[in-house]
């Protein structure tokens, strides 16, 4: 690690930039997180954040990274229960298709559900098949607090500034990490970048012992959580941060319909733009512009908690060779 610059600056407050600011912190760096925001505002505060990668490519790379933190978060859940992350039943469904489980999944313990079973709990003959798996769940509203708590406690701090160009952190730092997640689109002019918009509603908790997935049309998904239910979802090319009403109603409507249940009152709404890269996560070391070494970790599309751990771990590796 003698080779690795002493100051450190990870531009990006989410789950990325958290995780990575750890790893560095813990291995002796002078980490700082430089974000524009951080907290419920951030992308990462609107995430169902169950463990399962979507929406992030190529898959050569994306599953050992998946599986790096398959196996981070679940020895959390057993060691730090009050980091906010638990082990749950994920019930993946198909409305009208049989459901093929990933070899991956297999290795985990995926099984098939049962004829019995795919209406257990639900609204019957919604799905035709579907499959069941047990995967961490990290609770955001608990494990990104962890997450920053377990930083600064390594020595870590966080500021709040807001960036135009990677080029403008200080060159007190003599490597930069780019978590900037959507941020990266414009801060490494990198026209691969897609937001994807997610939405999600927060119901009041339900009775209800497993997540249910399915991602047929309409897109739906319900996670329940130590003091809520998560619903959702959208998944739409979009830039725009504010909650939909129609969204909402839809969301509510389809879930509810599901788990035949009346359409529960709302707590809460929220949008995250999930940083899609068309060309594939990118973890990668470069140079800026001024000469200094960056190690890029963004494009996770909607498996930034899933493969938050793997992929932070490549950083360490990076960063100790810039």
């Amino acid at each position: 690690m003698q080779n690795m610059p002493e100051a450190v600056a990870i531009v990006g407050a989410g789950v990325s930039g958290l995780t990575s600011g750890i790893l560095l912190a813990e291995a002796g760096r002078r980490a700082t997180i430089l974000a524009a925001e951080e907290g419920p505002g951030i992308a990462s505060a609107a995430a169902a954040a169950i463990w399962y990668p979507y929406d992030a490519e190529p898959l050569a790379r994306v599953i050992p990274w998946a599986l790096e933190t398959f196996a981070v978060l679940k020895d959390l859940s057993r060691a730090e229960p009050a980091s906010g992350v638990s082990m749950i039943e994920l019930r993946t469904f198909a409305r009208d298709h049989e459901a093929v489980i990933p070899e991956w999944a297999l290795q985990l313990g995926a099984r098939k559900l049962a004829s019995d079973e795919l209406a257990m709990g639900l609204t019957a003959k919604v799905f035709r098949d579907g499959f069941t798996i047990t995967v961490p769940l990290t609770d955001t509203t608990i494990y990104l607090g962890y997450l920053r708590q377990r930083f600064t406690a390594a020595g870590g701090s966080i500021e709040r500034c807001r960036l135009n160009a990677l080029e403008e952190v200080s060159e007190e730092f003599g490597l930069v990490v780019n978590c900037a997640g959507i941020g990266a689109r414009e801060l490494a002019t990198d026209d691969q970048m897609e937001p994807h918009r997610g939405q999600i509603v927060l119901v009041p908790s339900l009775t209800l012992n497993f997540a249910v997935v399915c991602d047929d049309p309409p897109l739906m998904y319900a996670v329940p959580r130590s003091g809520d239910c998560l619903f959702g979802g959208t998944n739409t090319v979009s830039d725009r941060r504010a909650a939909d009403p129609a969204d909402t109603a839809r969301i509510l409507r389809e879930c509810s319909r599901v788990l035949g249940i009346r359409e529960p009152s709302v707590i809460g709404e929220a949008v995250g733009l999930r940083p899609f890269r068309r060309t594939g996560v990118r973890v990668a070391k470069a140079r800026l512009s001024d000469g200094r070494p960056v190690v890029h970790n963004y494009g996770h599309g909607g498996s930034g908690f899933t493969l938050s751990w793997g992929c932070a771990r490549e950083v360490l590796e990076l960063a100790e060779s810039a």
